[in-house]
């Protein structure tokens, strides 16, 4: 153990179950630690850095905003978050934009607009329903929305309003809507609850619903937006538009920043229902919009699909090999891989001995998010690491 492994446990509050890696160093899908070990990073920094760490335009972009604007606050006009917004719009399906510091921040807001949207629409109506095995934040409202039990045991009462059903199954939404309800949360793929993809009609389902029932239509796109999945957002993978949808995460590239976007014909918030003082930070926009800028110029999106594919095929050859793995599943560059056994805790420490940082996103299923510039020889490697890895487990259960 480290020095700065002592010492936070001496200094910070002990609430993250950390790996033994202090990290110092990063440049594309490497990084080193304190002993200068380098390690293949396939959690950037959970699906966040997605043209990897220290982009050279991100970089750039920050050094020249650090040097000559940092902060002012949203009481004033700044040229960086403008020139975001307007790119963020351009590209998708949404007309306005606000920005927030986080991902759960911009579900926040999301949700706060929704409320304000049946107010308004439909007799204050303010129920937002969400779905099982979801994950949308952990402030209370999120930890409320978000429809993972584990989650929310400590936080008893949760906050009124939310409905967590069966995700994937439109019968039990069909169910759970009423007079008060004003919106459907869900995420086009799950990731923390373990990358589940839904039924290709399922959205068009849910978007029909949605408008027969007066309801917004919000998509938490905070782990799928910006090039994740293979497309520069998710919800062009399903044929639909939504009312809303938030950001966050390969945003900003590494800074911390989140979004929601919604039309205008949802777009009900008026001066002074809802503010930040750093969301939307000059430098942080700076920073997003060199990110974004260079994914859409590049078409980033369209190396995360031929990568994923390359991936999941490599996967899918070392089943051969493995018969513990029970299921490949993902799009793009979100990908799990389940095993038959809870080995994913043991595997991730196992593969960090061998230079390979992954994610236990499930007891028996491990997660890939790689940053969408990785290359092939990356994922021959990384796919080389796990197969060892298993095989090291595997070998320990003989014996």
């Amino acid at each position: 153990m480290s020095i700065w492994q002592d010492l936070e446990k001496k200094y910070y509050m002990q609430v993250v179950r950390r790996q033994p890696v202090t990290i110092v160093k990063g440049l594309g899908t490497k990084v080193w630690d304190d002993e200068n070990k380098e390690y293949l990073d396939f959690t950037s920094g959970w699906a966040v850095n997605n043209l990897g760490h220290c982009h050279p335009a991100i970089v750039e972009a920050i050094k020249n905003q650090a040097e000559t604007l940092m902060q002012t606050s949203n009481q004033f006009f700044t040229v960086p978050q403008v020139q975001l917004a307007q790119l963020l719009v351009e590209n998708s399906c949404l007309d306005r934009v606000f920005f927030a510091n986080s991902g759960a921040e911009a579900n926040e807001g999301a949700v706060k607009l929704a409320r304000k949207y049946g107010k308004l629409n439909k007799n204050g109506a303010y129920g937002v329903i969400t779905a099982l095995n979801s994950f949308h934040g952990r402030t209370m409202a999120m930890i409320s929305a978000t429809g993972q039990p584990h989650y929310q045991a400590n936080w008893q009462p949760l906050y009124e309003g939310f409905s967590n059903v069966e995700y994937n199954n439109l019968d039990a939404i069909k169910q759970a809507t009423n007079e008060n309800t004003c919106a459907v949360m869900l995420e086009p793929i799950q990731g923390e609850g373990g990358v589940n993809i839904p039924d290709p009609s399922f959205f068009k389902s849910v978007r029909q619903w949605c408008d027969d029932n007066n309801m917004l239509l919000i998509l938490d796109e905070v782990q799928t937006g910006i090039g994740r999945t293979g497309t520069l957002f998710g919800y062009e993978q399903f044929g639909i538009e939504p009312d809303v949808i938030t950001l966050a995460k390969g945003l900003g590239g590494g800074v911390p920043i989140g979004a929601f976007l919604a039309k205008e014909s949802a777009a009900a918030l008026e001066p002074g229902d809802h503010g930040s003082t750093f969301g939307g930070n000059v430098l942080t926009t700076a920073a997003a919009y060199a990110a974004v800028k260079y994914a859409i110029d590049n078409n980033i999106e369209k190396d995360a699909k031929v990568s994923g594919e390359y991936l999941k095929d490599l996967l899918e050859k070392a089943t051969d090999s493995l018969p513990n793995i029970s299921e490949i599943r993902g799009r793009g560059l979100l990908i799990a891989v389940e095993f038959t056994e809870d080995i994913a805790p043991e595997l991730v420490s196992t593969c960090n001995e061998l230079g390979l940082l992954l994610n236990p996103v499930r007891p028996n299923a491990i997660r890939l998010m790689p940053p969408l510039t990785v290359s092939k020889e990356e994922m021959d490697k990384a796919v080389e690491l796990i197969v060892e890895g298993v095989k090291t487990i595997l070998a320990k259960g003989k014996k």
